[in-house]
């Protein structure tokens, strides 16, 4: 089968006659007409039904359609796969983290071995930036997103884990309820000097008496391993040190709420070829590995 008269053919079907598509390819009509023909004389069936309004599908040629369109379609996608992969992208990504989002360090590495022309800015702060103000061109947040102005694309689903070293525990003993933890020196997040953590755990909410509030989850995490306080931390924070048992899991049974990571860019602004393929390649590396990272705990 000549491949150029079957694509002709459906784009026939697809333009709805044969002079719509004879526009669309960019091609005389009698051209286009006379390549349908001879389809049809090799085929020895007639695939278009011809009039005045324009042409109609015969049942040969709705099953040709079908098998066509679809060959058609992965060709053309496999030839935007040889030109992407020719085209290396190269230029500025500018993009906004959270601090101490230890595994998109780790992703952000592999990302730039895999296109080493895109040279990666990061501004790493606790406060919500303004995208177009700041320059920054797509940015992780935690949390529910309303904005008119922005485009969400949601990466993940996690929640955060209460935590204490084995020895804290042992010398307090293992905390059966939230209200247990009122005997626990305490550690929380906070952001401002008058923040007081909150904590919810399960469907009852708990305020620590906590000895220290900070927006620096690393230093909790070190402070809990010292064996000073009960914190809770993010799961990549907190996995591998639960995993060797520097860290115990508190209260599993009442689970902290879940946290939403988001991708955000502005809206009205179409998303460049290296915005694009940081976007896809986050979704693809959160499929594949980050997640157990980011929810393992």
């Amino acid at each position: 089968m000549d491949l150029n008269a079957a694509q002709m053919f459906v784009s026939v079907v697809q333009a709805g006659s044969l002079s719509a598509a004879a526009d669309r390819l960019g091609i005389p009509l009698p051209t286009l007409s006379r390549r349908v023909r001879e389809l049809e004389r090799q085929l020895k069936v007639q695939l278009l039904e011809r009039s005045v309004r324009g042409t109609k599908l015969t049942d040969a040629g709705t099953r040709l359609y079908e098998h066509a369109s679809r060959g058609i379609e992965a060709l053309a996608e496999g030839e935007q796969a040889v030109m992407s992969d020719q085209a290396r992208l190269k230029g500025r990504l500018r993009l906004s983290l959270p601090p101490t989002f230890e595994p998109w360090w780790e992703l952000l590495a592999t990302f730039q071995q895999r296109y080493p022309d895109i040279r990666v800015y990061v501004y790493t702060t606790e406060r919500r930036v303004d995208l177009v103000e700041d320059g920054i061109d797509v940015a992780l947040r935690v949390g529910t997103i309303a904005h008119e102005t922005l485009v969400a694309r949601h990466v993940l689903t996690y929640r955060h884990v209460l935590v204490a070293s084995p020895l804290l525990v042992e010398r307090l003993g293992l905390p059966e309820t939230p209200d247990a933890l009122h005997r626990f020196p305490c550690a929380a997040w906070g952001v401002g000097a008058n923040a007081n953590g909150t904590w919810r755990l399960g469907g009852l909410v708990f305020e620590p008496n906590a000895l220290l509030t900070t927006n620096d989850y690393a230093h909790l995490r070190s402070r809990a391993l010292a064996g000073e306080v009960v914190t809770e931390l993010p799961p990549f924070l907190a996995a591998k040190a639960i995993g060797d048992g520097r860290l115990v899991a508190l209260l599993s049974d009442h689970p902290m709420p879940e946290l939403q990571i988001n991708l955000l860019y502005p809206s009205h602004r179409h998303p460049s070829a290296i915005v694009r393929a940081y976007l896809d390649f986050s979704q693809q590396q959160i499929s594949e590995k980050i997640s157990v990272v980011l929810t393992k705990a």
